[in-house]
């Protein structure tokens, strides 16, 4: 497999202040492991672009993005909600998270790469039409599958979602366009608190129980995600990567082990060969144990690239 790595130096940047999860060590983690197990040289590295204002508006609203903007600071903190905040490089990381996605579906279109995993932050997959949250500023993979469908003229893309929380950002924007299928698995009762009865026939929606370990997260995925998928048939599969439903991970509450990662990478890299020309688009979202992280990643890419 042809597998890009996609990030940009401002994504380091980004800092929510002293002591928040969501911090730059979580791409540092990603990329150490990456190198220990030698596989970071065996993939193509791009440089993220900026997302346009233009691509953004697909997802958000003009509104929402030019509040973004303006609450961008030259110095110190601003807060958009409790859990996420903008200091000065912020407006630039979330610009380059969100193309960094983009730059992967333009990769896997042209046929230059059959896949790429994006080494972002800030993650996106709670940030709403017209609102930040849990640690989101753009939605980075909504943006990107919307930019599939207008710019690249396709009419079927798939997001795949398993991270520990319910990206509740992602099903806002794409709950009524029924040319993309969201299929999530996430904790429940558990933030952001929703997703158990907003489902329809393109959002499959699994909750499952505190503790549920991967043996209840492949049979989601087995008898729940898979079927909708064939029905669909995605002509690119994007990828809200999560790794907080890690059992190191303690924020999460959840048992997956480094297996169950590679094994539902394998899984949607099966659903792409068969629909969709082997494309896929992963991104980074939550995961804030650094060495689980950083070795649920490096199995995620492990599949990804074929190594």
């Amino acid at each position: 497999m042809r597998t890009a790595y996609i990030t940009h130096p401002d994504c380091l940047k980004h800092d929510n202040g002293a002591d928040h999860p969501e911090s730059p060590e979580r791409i540092h983690a990603i990329k150490d492991q990456l190198i220990a197990s030698g596989i970071l040289d065996f993939l193509t590295h791009y440089e993220a672009p900026e997302a346009s204002k233009e691509a953004l508006a697909r997802a958000h609203t003009m509104e929402y993005i030019d509040k973004v903007f303006s609450l961008a600071p030259q110095a110190g903190l601003v807060h958009m909600d409790d859990d996420t905040a903008m200091n000065p490089y912020s407006l630039s990381a979330a610009l380059h998270a969100a193309g960094a996605v983009m730059r992967g579906v333009d990769l896997v279109m042209s046929g230059e790469m059959q896949n790429a995993f994006c080494n972002i932050r800030p993650p996106g997959h709670h940030a709403g039409r017209g609102s930040a949250a849990g640690f989101c500023i753009f939605n980075n993979v909504a943006v990107a599958a919307m930019h599939a469908l207008e710019h690249h003229g396709l009419q079927r893309v798939a997001i795949a979602d398993f991270d520990v929380h319910h990206g509740n950002g992602t099903e806002d924007i794409v709950h009524d366009d029924p040319r993309v299928m969201l299929c999530s698995t996430f904790r429940h009762p558990y933030y952001p608190y929703n997703g158990i009865d907003t489902g329809n026939e393109h959002i499959i929606n699994v909750p499952l129980a505190a503790g549920s370990s991967g043996a209840e997260f492949r049979e989601a995925v087995t008898n729940k995600w898979l079927p909708a998928l064939d029905r669909f048939q995605p002509q690119l599969i994007l990828i809200s990567a999560g790794f907080d439903a890690h059992w190191e991970d303690d924020m999460g509450g959840l048992a997956l082990r480094e297996a169950d990662y590679f094994w539902v990478t394998e899984i949607l890299k099966g659903v792409a060969k068969q629909h969709a020309d082997n494309r896929i688009v992963s991104a980074l979202e939550g995961g804030y144990a650094l060495h689980a992280l950083g070795r649920s990643v490096m199995m995620h890419i492990k599949s990804l690239s074929g190594l």
